[in-house]
């Protein structure tokens, strides 16, 4: 921000995402919005786990998305009105630490709902005494999720799933990244008291313009052969974005997200954020002709 208290920094979407090659329908859900006026983003995707024990997990992840999203534009809100002082940002962190229990209520709230309504395992109609635990695990889905504003970002994440940020150089770091993962097991939104599991980045933003971010899908990140492609996929949509331009990216997404699903077998779903300069950047002034 400015002198006069006007954003430097606007905001490019990208989202997108396809179904695996075998799937009959994609598991995945994922979002990309703008919220306090444009002046923080919020981004999210969900991987529903889609196997026989959870057929209806591509409900649990786009309630994932939509519980995630409506509590972080909260957060978002405060983010910008308080964000600015770094005074503010003990109680902002504190604040996003309880971000995912909120959210875990939230998303089992709209489950509970549907199970009173049309029981996964049956027994619509069956006394609430005589009536069965709701299975949960029928839901079962990760969550990935960003607010990113000109002066901080926050990020979660419950299971598995990937965050790249891409700095306007082309260096990418993903904050949650451990290695290579090892087999299909993850934390779920499904598991008793799952917000304890989710982990928190925050990160201020104070040396530079904010970075790029990229929320996918485990879908994606499979599809390559080794980290190092991942990472120079991620690169490469920075740099077209920068050259051609957002929309131009979007437009191939389908395309990039197409192959991915189609080495890796799996969904493949994107939400991604790039900073622009806004209304308050310095404008370069004209020279005056000789």
């Amino acid at each position: 921000m400015n002198a006069t208290g006007t954003p430097t920094v606007a905001w490019e979407l990208l989202d997108g995402g396809v179904k695996g090659v075998a799937k009959k329908y994609s598991q995945d859900r994922g979002t990309a919005l703008t919220t306090a006026d444009g002046r923080a983003v919020v981004l999210t995707v969900a991987d529903g786990h889609g196997s026989r024990a959870h057929f209806r997990s591509d409900l649990g992840a786009r309630w994932a998305v939509e519980a995630f999203t409506s509590c972080a534009r909260v957060y978002a809100r405060e983010v910008v009105r308080r964000g600015d002082d770094a005074a503010n940002w003990p109680r902002l962190l504190a604040e996003a630490r309880t971000l995912p229990q909120q959210v875990v209520h939230a998303w089992r709230r709209r489950v509970l709902m549907q199970e009173a309504n049309s029981p996964a395992h049956g027994g619509h109609g069956t006394p609430r005494s005589a009536a069965p635990e709701p299975d949960l695990a029928v839901y079962g889905s990760t969550l990935v999720g960003a607010v990113l504003t000109e002066r901080l970002l926050i990020c979660w994440q419950l299971g598995d799933g990937d965050i790249v940020l891409v700095d306007e150089d082309g260096t990418t770091h993903m904050p949650f990244y451990t290695g290579p993962d090892m087999g299909d097991e993850t934390e779920s939104l499904c598991e008793p008291e799952a917000w304890r599991k989710a982990r928190l980045h925050w990160q201020p933003l104070t040396g530079g313009p904010p970075p790029g971010v990229l929320l996918s899908t485990d879908g994606l990140s499979k599809s390559f052969a080794d980290h190092e492609g991942f990472l120079a996929f991620a690169t490469g949509v920075r740099a077209g974005a920068a050259s051609h331009g957002v929309a131009a990216v979007q437009a191939q997404l389908p395309d990039w997200l197409g192959h991915a699903a189609k080495y890796s077998g799996d969904d493949a779903t994107l939400a991604g954020a790039f900073p622009v300069p806004g209304p308050g950047a310095a404008r370069p002034q004209p020279h005056p002709h000789p």
